[in-house]
Parts: structure tokens; sequence; C-alpha cells
């Protein structure tokens, strides 16, 4: 505890009123002490806001005792879940010290840990502006900053293509006439800086996140044009006339559109526009001054569809293996990704994912022709609000070329006018991604030319949905297909025999296999589909519990699947009855994960496992039972833990742990957050011989010339944007860090061979350092822009997974330089790396 002594000082002026002052200072201060010692926190906080504000004198003195009282009392309030008197307590902390990054910082980690990035995200961003060098907040801040401003920012503003065409859109507009104009959606307020240059009277422009608004003000303002674009903190569904803007308007500009068109809410806010904020449209034949009428730009787009055969896309949507180091997968349970849509589905998700398809990871192969799939005019108020009631249209496509149909990619053509339009598609160089709806439930993916690929489009709840996709066979009579996602589908198979057989299976199949359906994030249905990684994790458990107890490891336990076997992965019968005393595993992975099953192959074992949701429970459950393991056999460690936020204990209070499987790396690519304090604590909960998985990892990096990373990271001067200033504003929120690539895809030229960065050593932290210097030899002259990286995780010294291997579950990251720098072949460069907690910082030692 910090010294909390502080003495209240003499007030020159005396007289009674100080004097009395100063004895409740003295007083509240002896009481702050005695509660701080008797770790009664909340009194001890009341004390110190008593003092404070009586001798705001004393900031300086009593400011860290404060701060430790703030956050041990904040952990309480926590733990009851005390949200509001939590927030309050900050809120007020932040009054009296507002320019303290500590408090800022602490205050963005609970709102992070309670679900409010946006909100975290701005408490971390001050606490960073406060103090630069403030490592914790600027950790915190890399991370969430995506919440803050999306990096598609970045990427949309660095696209000249579509900045000029816009620009043109709107200068044609407004010199037809439209003089008063609305954006909605703004962002960094671009277009309604092209509707005033282009010489609107009157721009008003609605943006809903605080940042972002906050943003366009300053950008705005920097542009000279506050006087003449009037910014709006709020919805367009919410803007009243006359209360928000005067009157209606003759042109509505808006980019609210998604990989899918409709994803951030195009047709809702045009409707709403239309039926309040413009003025009625133009009729056909029409003339007249269109400062009289109301359009919308862009006027109309057209989605296009595609049927792809794609194994990168396939690995994160579909579960293609059946048996997993020896444990079978039960045929009654079925996963899906995210991005599964069924046609019953009430809820309003996002029934698809995006991917930049010409930077898939292994590309990908069409197996029809582009197909239109919808046309929407945004001009049109009836045809807009008849698209979320509408009918599914059905859409039958002829398949061009054989091969395993893996997804639907979308994509469209965004008419602004009559003479300007954007495309979204994959063969452009565009800022947008494209839509991907994986394939799923299929009796058989392979498709043929004379097939033909049916699907159901729609825009239930303002998405494009694509369902119901099945495949209509050459050899088949009827309009149906392989889809077999409901027993009704057994009458539709097209003959009497498959009928038959159909329903011989239905009456044979076993009345207690109910499928029950498991929705996992596409990483982690990467991850069931890796299958060095899980070997990689058996082959090292057995190792380290053969060291144990060389006797209590069954070593029969490579049994894979067979048809109609009862024999796959158990193996708890088959051990040493003589050994009662099980070894015990804790796997504390993110998110869902078999390892405690393997585990659990391995003989006299006792595995936990520390899933969350109960739906991954009753799964696992499942799998145990699929694989007749005893029911005890697998246990959920949050079950006996009364804290979830301390997993790490031992697991009876005489036992220790013979293995704990630790996170030590995100799919983004970044390491876990906390990672070296979970395996400090781990060691202490270790028998002897026992391990940490992994041992130890190794972080390998290389120099890049990417103009790629560049232009998704920051935005590039003023050219882009033709000529207005909103790189300095927006570039504020570049972070030196981006995450989720595929460097196998990424548009780069390799300078220099991969070098070790850094050592992770989870079993001898002795052998970690913080700070190291790396030699790097230049093998190409190029310019360095970007230094990305990986790791290599060693689970013992001869079996170790790689994060950018072709089957990893994992993405890289990359560190993207401020200031890029040329290099010539035989330079040797020397890198400085830096390791603070989980945060790790590249830079180049000139």
């Amino acid at each position: 505890m910090p010294n909390s002594r502080a003495r209240p000082r003499r007030d020159a002026g005396g007289g009674a009123g100080a004097a009395g002052r100063n004895e409740l200072v003295s007083r509240s201060l002896q009481s702050a002490e005695h509660c701080l010692g008797a770790q009664d926190f909340g009194t001890a906080y009341a004390h110190y806001l008593l003092v404070l504000s009586l001798a705001p004198e004393l900031n300086d003195d009593v400011k860290e005792t404060f701060q430790y009282t703030l956050f041990r009392w904040a952990e309480e309030l926590d733990s009851l879940n005390r949200t509001q008197d939590l927030l309050g307590c900050y809120e007020q902390a932040l009054e009296l010290f507002p320019d303290d990054e500590v408090i800022c910082n602490s205050m963005g980690e609970h709102l992070f840990r309670m679900g409010f990035r946006d909100e975290a995200a701005g408490y971390f961003h001050k606490a960073v502006k406060l103090n630069p060098d403030f490592n914790d907040a600027k950790e915190n801040f890399y991370r969430v900053a995506n919440w803050l401003v999306e990096r598609w920012h970045f990427i949309m503003l660095n696209d000249t293509k579509r900045n000029t065409v816009y620009n043109a859109a709107i200068q044609k507009a407004v010199c037809l006439g439209s003089k008063s104009v609305l954006d909605i959606g703004a962002g960094t307020g671009i277009l309604s800086m092209f509707a005033k240059k282009a010489g609107a009277h009157s721009v008003y422009a609605c943006e809903l996140s605080k940042t972002m608004y906050e943003l366009a003000c300053d950008v705005v303002a920097a542009n000279k044009m506050e006087a003449g674009i009037k910014l709006l903190h709020m919805k367009s569904l919410d803007i009243e006339i006359p209360k928000h803007i005067p009157e209606r308007v003759s042109l509505v500009v808006t980019e609210t559109v998604d990989a899918g068109l409709f994803g951030e809410g195009i047709v809702e806010s045009l409707i709403h526009a239309w039926e309040h904020l413009l003025l009625q449209p133009k009729t056909k034949g029409e003339n007249g001054n269109c400062e009289k009428y109301g359009k919308v730009i862009p006027a109309s787009a057209v989605i296009f569809g595609m049927a792809v055969e794609c194994e990168e896309i396939r690995r994160h949507h579909r579960v293609g293996v059946k048996d997993i180091a020896g444990i079978c997968l039960p045929e009654n349970v079925k996963f899906q990704s995210p991005a599964y849509s069924s046609v019953d589905t009430e809820e309003t998700v996002e029934p698809y994912t995006t991917e930049k398809m010409s930077r898939v990871p292994g590309g990908y192969s069409p197996l029809t022709e582009c197909f239109e799939i919808m046309t929407v005019d945004f001009n049109n108020l009836q045809e807009l609000k008849s698209l979320a009631t509408k009918k599914p249209d059905k859409i039958g496509i002829p398949v061009t070329k054989e091969g395993t149909l893996d997804a639907i990619v979308v994509w469209f053509v965004l008419q602004l006018d009559e003479e300007h339009s954007l495309s979204t598609s994959p063969s452009e160089e565009t800022c947008w991604e494209q839509a991907v709806y994986p394939v799923h439930d299929l009796a058989d993916y392979w498709i043929k030319p004379g097939d033909h690929v049916m699907m159901e489009v729609s825009c239930q709840d303002y998405y494009l949905r694509i369902q119901s996709i099945s495949v209509f066979g050459s050899e088949d009579e009827m309009d149906v297909g392989k889809s077999f996602t409901k027993n009704k589908d057994l009458l539709s198979v097209g003959n009497e025999a498959e009928l038959c057989s159909a329903l011989a299976n239905l009456q044979t199949r076993q009345p207690d296999a109910v499928e029950q359906t498991c929705l996992l994030e596409s990483t982690e249905i990467a991850l069931l589909n890796n299958i060095p990684y899980h070997e990689g994790f058996k082959m090292a458990m057995r190792k380290v519990l053969s060291s144990l107890t060389p006797g209590k490891v069954c070593q029969a336990m490579d049994t894979h699947c067979q048809n109609n076997t009862v024999s796959c992965g158990s193996g708890q019968n088959n051990c040493e009855e003589s050994s009662p005393e099980p070894f015990y595993v804790l796997d504390v992975s993110e998110g869902f994960s078999i390892l405690p099953i393997i585990a659990g192959t391995l003989g006299q074992v006792k595995p936990y496992s520390s899933v969350e949701k109960d739906q991954h429970r009753i799964i696992l459950d499942l799998i145990c039972e699929a694989n007749h393991f005893p029911k005890e056999t697998l246990e959920f460690w949050l079950r006996h833990v009364e804290d979830e936020s301390a997993v790490l204990q031992r697991p009876k209070s005489d036992k220790l742990w013979s293995i704990i499987i630790l996170d030590v790396i995100e799919p983004s690519g970044l390491i876990q957050q906390e990672i070296m304090e979970k395996a400090a604590i781990s060691r202490c909960l270790l028998q002897s011989g026992g391990k940490i998985f992994p041992q130890y990892v190794l972080m390998f990096g290389l120099l890049v010339e990417s103009q790629t990373l560049v232009e998704e990271s920051a935005v590039q001067g003023t050219e882009r944007t033709l000529g207005l200033n909103i790189a300095p504003f927006i570039n504020q929120f570049q972070v030196p860090i981006r995450v989720f690539l595929d460097l196998s895809s990424l548009p780069c030229i390799p300078l220099s061979k991969p070098v070790e960065l850094l050592r992770l050593d989870l079993m001898t932290p002795y052998l970690n350092t913080s700070n190291r210097e790396v030699k790097v030899q230049i093998c190409k002259s190029g310019q360095v822009t970007a230094i990305p990286f990986w790791y290599h995780m060693y689970l013992d010294d001869e079996i170790r997974l790689d994060t950018s291997s072709e089957a990893s579950h994992w993405k890289q990251a990359a560190v993207v330089l401020d200031n890029p720098f040329q290099v010539e072949m035989g330079e040797e460069l020397v890198l400085n790396i830096q390791h603070h907690k989980s945060n790790v910082s590249i830079t180049v030692k000139q």
C-alpha cells in the first residue's frame, strides 16, 4: 500500500471556519488510514472523497493512496456486481483527477469487461493522449481501436477511385439544382464536404458514433466548412423537421452499405428519409428544377453472385473430419458457423461472413458463371418498402465446372446515377470485401456441369439472405436436390428406390440419436479441422504422463474409429486397476476445445474443461458418450470454481495438476493478455514433473515491403481524399499493429529471411527477456514498410505447432512502420524487441 500520510496545510487567513475545516480534513485522513489498515476500502474511499473536496490542495499528496483505495474498492464492487456504484466512483475520481491517465485506463478496463467497448476505447485513447509512454493504456487502446474507428475507414478513404466517383456524382447532382443535402452516416464527413465544395447551399450530416461525430467536427473545421455543414450526433431515423433540420432536402447522399449491401441499414434509413426528410421524387417524363424534387445517391444497385469452391472458406465453416486424434465426432452433432442461416430463423443475425476473395489463402474456383441476384431502386419508396415483406425468389444456376460447392460469393454494382457506378466485384481493385454465404447441410457437396445450384433469395430483416441452397442433379427428375436439411426433404429425393432407402434409414435410426446443433465461431471450426494441432497435443500429453508414472498411461489408445466399433476413444477400462489415483489435466483454452477428451484417452486421467457455454458442455458430453467414456470422466472446471475470474486453482486441496493447457496466442495473431501472469500461477499448481502446454513459444518475423499494409493502416495524405484535409485527424486512431492477416496471400515483397524475435518460456521464466536486439540481414533491396510476425509453439522440444501453417486456425499480425525506409541488399539492420505484459513492440534501431 502506498504511503497515505498527508496533512492539511495551514490556511494563511486563519479564522474559525478554516480551523474547523482543517480539523475535519485531519480527522478524515486519520479515519481513511485506519480503514485502509482494516481493508475497509469503501469507507476509506468515502473519507478520501471528503478530504479532496474540502482540501483540493492535497490532491498531489494523497493521489497515489487515493488511486490504490479506488482500485481496491472498485474490485469489491465489481465482485458484488454493483455496476452503477463502480462507475459512479470512477466518475467522481475523474472529476477530482481529470488528467490522470491511470484512472482513465482503469475505468476503460472495467467498461471493456462489462462489454461497453466503444466507451472503453474512448478512455484508453484519452489515457494514451495524456501519457503517450503509458504502456498499459497503449496496449489496451491498440486492442480496441477497431471499435473506436473501424479499420475500413482508412481503406475506404485511401480508395481514390471511390472518392472520385462519389465526388463526380454529387457534383453533378448539385449542379443540376440539388442544393440542400443530407449526408446519412457521415463518418469523417467527406461526402458532405464534396457537396459543399460543389456549391450546395445547405448541408446536413448525421453520425451515430460519438467518436466519428467528434472526428467529423474537427475535419470539417480544419477544411473551413463548419459554417456551411451542420453536423448532428444522431441516427437519421431520429431526425425531425424543423427540430433538427429546417425543411426537407433535395438530395440524400449515403454510403451506408456493407459487403452484403443492406447490412448497415440503408433500406430502413432511406424509407424513413423518403417519408420524412426528402422532397418528393421527380416522376418519369417530368421536367423542372431538381431543387424541387428529392433524389438519392446512390440511385440503385444490382447484386451479383457466384458459386465457388474454396478450401479456406470450407475449413472455417464446415467440420470436415470425423476422427480427431482418435476421438469420433458423433453423427447426431452438427457444427455450424455464425454465418449459417436457416429458413426458420427468427433472429436478426448477419447471415454472411466477408472475405477479400482476391486475397483468400489458396484462392478460389468459380463453379458457375456470375449471375444476377437482385436489383434495388433507392429512389423508389414502394420498392424499398416491399423488400422486407416480399416472398423469397427461387433461383437456379447452371454449374459450369466440377468441384466442391463451398459458398455463394456476393458483390454488387452501386449505380450512383446514370453515369457513375462502383463495383465491389472480386476482380476489381476496391476497398470493399465480398459477402460470403457458406454452404451447409448438403448430402453431397460435389457438383458438376449439368447440375443446377438452387437457392432462395430475400431481404428478410433488411439483410440479404441466401437460403435453402441445394443441388439439382442432371439425373434428377424433380426440382429438388442434395439438400437434406429437414425430414420433409426426404419426400423430394427423386425416385422410388432412393425414397425407400431413406425411409428405411429413418426407421432404423436409433430413437435417442436426436440431432444437436452446436454454434461455433469460424476459428473454432478451423481448430477442429486442424488435425496436426490435436495429434501434437496427444503425443505431448502422452509423453508427460508416461514420464510421471510409466505404467499408468494406456498405450492401446491409438484405435481409430471403425464402422460400428465401440472401442473408439475411451480406454478407461483398459488401464491397470492398481492405480486408482488419476492424473489431473486442466484445459483453460479459450472457446470450444476437445483436448480434455483426448487427454481422457490416455489412461488414468481426470480431465477438466473450462468451456463456459452450456451448449458446448452438452456437445462435449455427447462426444464423450459416443466414444464410450464413463459419464464421470470429463468434468467442467467452472462448476467447481466459486470465482470464475480465478480459474487457476488446485484440482483438490491436496492435489496438483499434471498438465495445464493455456491459450498463449489469440486467433488474431497477438499474444494473449496476462499470459505470463497465468503461467506464473500455473507453475505453482503443477506436480513435480508436470508441464504447462505450450512449454515455450518462439516469435518469428521478417521485413517486408507492402503498400497494402500501409494503406490499410493510415490515410496517405490529401491526394487520396481529393485535397481534403482528413489524414491528420483520422490517423490519430491508427494502431501500429495489424491483426487477422493471412501472410500467405498478403501482397508483399520479403526483404529479409525470417528471424527469431522473441522467446516466451512458460516453464522456465528466467530464460525470458523483456528487451533484446536482433540482427537482420537484408536479402533484397526495397522499402521496409512492415514486419509481419507469427509463432512456433513448442509443446516440448520435439513437438511444435506453427501458427503460420496452412492448417493453422490462427492468423498472423504485423507491425506497420510509421516511417518506412529504404534498404539495400547485403545491409544488416538491428531490431529492438520489447515485451511488456502481452504487448510486443518492434522498432528498427537506426
